[in-house]
């Protein structure tokens, strides 16, 4: 494994963290001439409240996006130094998501991290990636609650971890994004429970 030195892992974990603050949904909405997207729905500048501007194309755009920057980040570490040892990954991949969520340009307050997560797992096991995706969708199909979809899509990453050998570093990681998930997702948990959850396709 190549040694990487301090000076480099701070570099990356900085790169990560700002790309991950990168608010494309709200950059997007704008664009598009939509006001600002913290001001529609549920407030937040991901993919499933872009949707309820009525935009479908905008709202797919936004959670590619958001799951490129996850996946980008960890690709980076990986082309410059292809053989270092994966824990620097893991420490790009939370540094990437915390970004998302806590971004410097919007006063710590960002996105749910669904799809940046979906795109961390992308690039660091893309079995867990296409996995939890699949899951995703099956749920959003069969329920069309996009918070239950992703809390469930996100807590499987955990056994999964598991299961292709990640080793205790990687499961690690798969319990603190899925905490970061399910604590960001803390209010439609609680609409969960009481039936008052909007479903997706409702403005």
């Amino acid at each position: 494994m190549t040694e990487v030195t301090i000076p480099m892992q701070i570099v990356f974990i900085v790169l990560a963290y700002l790309l991950g603050s990168i608010p494309f949904g709200l950059i997007l909405t704008r664009l598009a001439g939509l006001g600002d997207i913290r001001q529609i729905g549920s407030g937040n500048i991901g993919a499933t409240n872009v949707l309820r501007t009525g935009n479908r194309g905008l709202a797919a755009l936004t959670l590619i996006l958001d799951a490129v920057k996850g996946a980008a980040a960890i690709l980076l570490v990986r082309l410059i130094y292809p053989n270092a040892d994966p824990t620097l990954a893991y420490a790009v991949a939370m540094a990437v998501i915390i970004g998302h969520i806590f971004p410097l340009w919007l006063g710590f307050k960002g996105g749910k991290g669904v799809a940046t997560v979906l795109g961390i797992w992308l690039a660091l096991c893309w079995p867990i990636g296409v996995i939890g995706a699949l899951v995703w969708v099956l749920m959003l199909l069969a329920f069309r609650y996009s918070s239950l979809s992703a809390l469930v899509a996100v807590i499987i990453s955990v056994p999964l971890a598991w299961v292709f050998d990640l080793g205790f570093a990687g499961v690690y990681l798969a319990l603190i994004l899925t905490a970061l998930i399910w604590w960001r997702h803390r209010d439609n948990i609680v609409r969960l429970l009481k039936g008052t959850e909007s479903r997706v396709g409702k403005k």
